[in-house]
């Protein structure tokens, strides 16, 4: 469809005239613009000579002025005038100029146009429909970044040469992107009439004929309303294509209509007579003007911009090597200077490092040594209290449940429980935590938590509800101890801020991967709820909310240490609460299935069939109150006890009576626990030697095995793990001998 050539041109040369000039132009610029609005008006008129007149004034004085952009406007519009004067290679030619100095700007529009204008010449006067469509889809590129009409525009004219070349479904795709935007362009009136017009070719070829003649007869309605600008052409091609389509209809009545109208319209076609009419003028510019004048021009601006660029090179290769030769003087002027300023303060950095990190060294050392020190100092005295109040309660029953005694024993395991706390958050800041692995029964585990909470529960009229999922195995593999720490600390809280309620623990199988499985656990409560600002905080350090003068609630570190655990198992912890209705806190972590270690772990188990023993112990300790809780815990379990003040007495109580295990104190005068051990292993005593210290295990082991100690219990102790240990060591060294 030759016309769609020619409408598309008219409107790129009419928009493209207006476009670029909206700011305050030089009287130059303002000529150009007036030369090319003139050329586009006059391109499809009887008087074609002005316009290639006009376009030829603007490209003279857009050379002159070296604007890139009018020279490559001007070049367009004289392509366009050959392409209507049907010499398409003479076109191509001024398009592919026009294109060389657009790249030269950023004026996507002017680029958009060239690439369209050189489709049309290739697809619709070459016949060349895949090069016409190579270029329509470069045009896109630069359309869809302009405006929706030009995009409209462009897509039009790649639909109609998919079409022309019967490929009607890969023309049908571009098409559809048209139509979302056919009603909101309501004055462009050339991509209405065509959009319609090959609405009315693709509905005719798929068969669909009312709604091809509708959109047919839309076509002509708009030809024939004589829009400004408008290419009468149109209304000859549609009654054209109207008279054909009837024809195929085999409805002659209506196609003879249709061709009446067509051949009345051509008789007043004018375009025999202004092609003669030209064909003078474009000998004349192209031999004398055009061909002289315009190569002239082009030459002479080669020139001038060659002379420029050498220039310029020349005046910067100047200034390069002048600048050169002034940097590599003051650089060797001032290179010593910096160099040795380099040097001063590379080296007082170095003295600066060396002396921060010395004081970061000792100042954890004296940390480390502060926390052991008084964890020490602490835990010493306690002992004391823990255990005379233990032999307070065996020892007067009638004191069973004496309220001053119940609440002494509160008090100590309390501040036991505040040192412990304190103690672990030391360790995960420390990097000191490692999980162990053991087999048991998660169920019972649970169980045993519920036990020991029982009082508080009590305490706040409390229930405390188990659930456990069947699916997960009847034993697993982990580190009970710490999970332990993790579930009672959150029932704690839980029981804490709930009254008259319960508090439900949950287990569920979240996934299984292979021999890990991943229980989710819950702990619930229908308490008093956290408010949504201290949500986030819970967690943090000695962090504490709705404290009561009437209910001391802790150190704030429960829930720390909880999140530090759970991270060390490689967990996930979340928190919901709601104020009044209660709080649920979710927690998941891997252990190993122990469904195929029972069986191991049941044989590896050592039964003490023998009767029980009464054996002597020897308690090396400095502590007067200490000593009396030790020997009274000993021999209120039917062991024989001999106290050493020091460890000097206790080598010379070994040379005068038999011991089957020594309790060894670490922190005493005179003579320490390791030193008074490394004499009794030197002297050949292979007695068992157990160090009962108020360190951390951690702290003192690897000394300990050093110096030949066999095995450690932190003071304060469960009394039933002593008694299990000196059995066990004692029951060791006689197999040995």
């Amino acid at each position: 469809m030759n016309h769609l050539l020619q409408a598309i041109v008219l409107i790129f040369c009419f928009f493209f005239s207006i476009q670029g000039f909206s700011q305050k132009e030089s009287s130059s610029k303002k000529r150009i613009k007036e030369y090319l609005i003139e050329s586009g008006k006059y391109l499809h008129s009887n008087q074609p000579d002005l316009s290639l007149q006009n376009a030829k004034k603007a490209l003279a004085l857009a050379i002159k002025e070296n604007d890139e952009s009018s020279i490559a406007k001007a070049y367009n519009f004289i392509g366009l005038n050959f392409v209507e004067f049907y010499d398409y290679d003479k076109a191509i030619d001024y398009y592919n100029k026009a294109l060389l100095h657009a790249n030269n700007t950023d004026n996507d529009t002017i680029k958009s146009w060239l690439y369209n204008n050189l489709g049309n010449v290739y697809s619709y006067n070459k016949n060349d429909d895949a090069t016409g469509i190579d270029y329509y889809l470069k045009s896109l590129e630069y359309a869809k970044k302009v405006d929706i009409v030009e995009f409209t525009y462009n897509k039009l004219n790649l639909v109609n040469t998919y079409f022309e070349d019967k490929k009607f479904e890969e023309g049908k795709i571009h098409l559809n992107d048209v139509r979302p935007h056919i009603d909101s362009l309501e004055k462009e009136y050339e991509a209405q009439f065509f959009y319609y017009s090959l609405s009315g070719d693709y509905e005719e070829y798929k068969g669909n004929l009312a709604i091809a003649e509708n959109n047919l007869l839309k076509a002509l309605e708009i030809s024939k309303a004589k829009h400004k600008n408008f290419d009468p052409k149109h209304e000859v091609g549609m009654n054209e294509s109207l008279s054909l389509f009837y024809y195929n209809r085999k409805q002659y009545d209506k196609a003879y209509k249709y061709l009446l109208i067509t051949d009345s319209l051509k008789q007043k076609d004018y375009d025999s007579q202004k092609n003669e009419k030209v064909k003078g003028l474009i000998e004349q510019i192209e031999k004398e003007e055009v061909k002289r004048e315009l190569i002239k021009m082009e030459a002479n601006k080669r020139v001038q911009d060659q002379k420029l660029l050498n220039s310029k090179i020349l005046i910067i290769l100047i200034g390069v090597i002048f600048l050169t030769t002034l940097i590599i003087l003051y650089s060797q002027l001032k290179l010593n200077r910096i160099r040795r300023k380099s040097n001063e303060e590379l080296r007082e950095a170095n003295e600066e490092l060396l002396i921060a990190k010395e004081k970061a060294e000792e100042a954890s050392k004296v940390k480390s040594q502060f926390v052991s020190t008084i964890s020490h100092e602490l835990r010493t005295p306690l002992y004391g209290v823990i255990g005379i109040t233990d032999i307070i309660e065996i020892e007067h029953q009638e004191l069973e449940n004496s309220p001053h005694l119940k609440a002494l024993k509160f008090s100590a395991n309390y501040l036991l429980s505040l040192v412990n706390d304190i103690l672990k958050v030391y360790k995960f800041e420390e990097n000191n935590v490692v999980l162990e692995n053991n087999l048991f029964n998660l169920e019972d585990k649970l169980e045993t938590i519920k036990n020991s909470l029982d009082n508080i529960a009590l305490k706040y009229n409390n229930d405390i509800l188990i659930r456990v999922d069947k699916k997960i195995p009847e034993y697993i593999i982990g580190d009970s101890i710490r999970l332990s720490q993790i579930i009672l600390n959150l029932v704690s809280n839980s029981l804490k801020f709930t009254h008259d309620g319960k508090v439900t623990i949950s287990a569920n199988l979240d996934k299984s991967e292979d021999e890990i499985i991943f229980i989710k656990f819950e702990v619930t409560d229908t308490g008093t709820g956290i408010p949504k600002e201290y949500q986030d905080k819970v967690f943090d350090k000695f962090v504490q909310i709705d404290r009561k003068e009437d209910d001391y609630q802790g150190t704030g570190l429960g829930l720390t240490i909880v999140k530090k655990l759970i991270n060390l198992f490689k967990g996930e912890i979340y928190l919901e609460s709601e104020i009044n209705k209660g709080t649920k806190v979710t927690f998941v972590i891997p252990f190993e299935s122990g469904e195929n270690k029972v069986n191991e772990f049941v044989n590896n188990i050592e039964v003490d069939l023998s009767l029980p023993k009464t054996y002597r112990i020897l308690v090396v300790e400095d502590n007067k109150i200490n000593q009396i809780v030790t020997k009274k815990l000993l021999e209120n379990h039917k062991f024989h006890c001999e106290i050493a003040d020091d460890g000097y007495v206790a080598l010379e109580l070994l040379e005068k009576q038999k011991f089957d295990a020594i309790l060894m104190d670490i922190n005493m005068p005179k003579i320490n626990g390791f030193e008074t051990t490394k004499l009794i292993r030197q002297k050949g005593y292979k007695i068992p030697i157990i160090a009962v210290t108020a360190f951390e295990k951690e702290e003192v082991q690897e000394r300990a095995k050093q110096s030949g100690i066999d095995d450690v219990i932190a003071k304060p102790f469960d009394a039933r793990k002593l008694f299990q240990m000196i059995r066990l060591h004692i029951n060791s060294k006689q197999e040995e001998e």
